[in-house]
């Protein structure tokens, strides 16, 4: 597990750049944290590195948004927003090619055991003394914390993102 600090919306962007150069097709990305967190921050980051068409949008009412890179050699990212979600057979009914992209999936741990063996969890909090942000204007603001940790559907070691905690530690050191 690692935990860094983030002390802006820029620096949430930097940290979603530096994701994307050590993600790879089959990777899964569960992100967690409240609205305004900076979630989707991240994935703009990310798919700004990744070199993804188009702009990078909540998939909130969509529930997912697949993005093609303008090297369509290269795997696409998906980016799921599962807070609407009742039961893990809806994530599997969007018929995801995990395997051969990279998946975000904002608010998965319920479901996410369901169709990987090994994922990243990045949850994106505020810190416990800075005061709720009402307005959304401004929600993406602030320090947060960022607790990055790797998970396995049978509960033991995950190995497959060792190199990508390592390349986020050397970046925010």
């Amino acid at each position: 597990m690692s935990v860094l600090s983030v002390d802006s919306s820029d620096e949430m962007f930097a940290l979603g750049k530096t994701l994307a150069s050590v993600l790879e097709a089959g990777d899964v990305v569960v992100l967690h944290g409240p609205l305004g967190a900076g979630k989707t921050t991240l994935v703009r980051g990310l798919g700004e590195a990744l070199g993804v068409e188009g702009m990078i949008q909540s998939p909130t009412f969509v529930v997912a948004r697949v993005h093609k890179r303008i090297d369509s050699s290269k795997p696409q990212l998906v980016h799921v927003d599962a807070y609407r979600l009742n039961h893990h057979d809806e994530l599997v009914d969007l018929d995801i090619d995990v395997d051969h992209s990279i998946t975000l999936i904002e608010w998965g741990r319920p479901y996410v055991e369901h169709i990987v063996d090994e994922w990243l969890d990045i949850d994106i909090q505020r810190p416990a003394d800075e005061a709720e942000v009402i307005n959304l204007e401004e929600a993406d603001q602030g320090t947060r914390i960022v607790t990055l940790s790797t998970h396995s559907a049978t509960g033991g070691t995950s190995h497959r993102f060792d190199d990508v905690m390592e390349a986020l530690n050397a970046s925010h050191h």
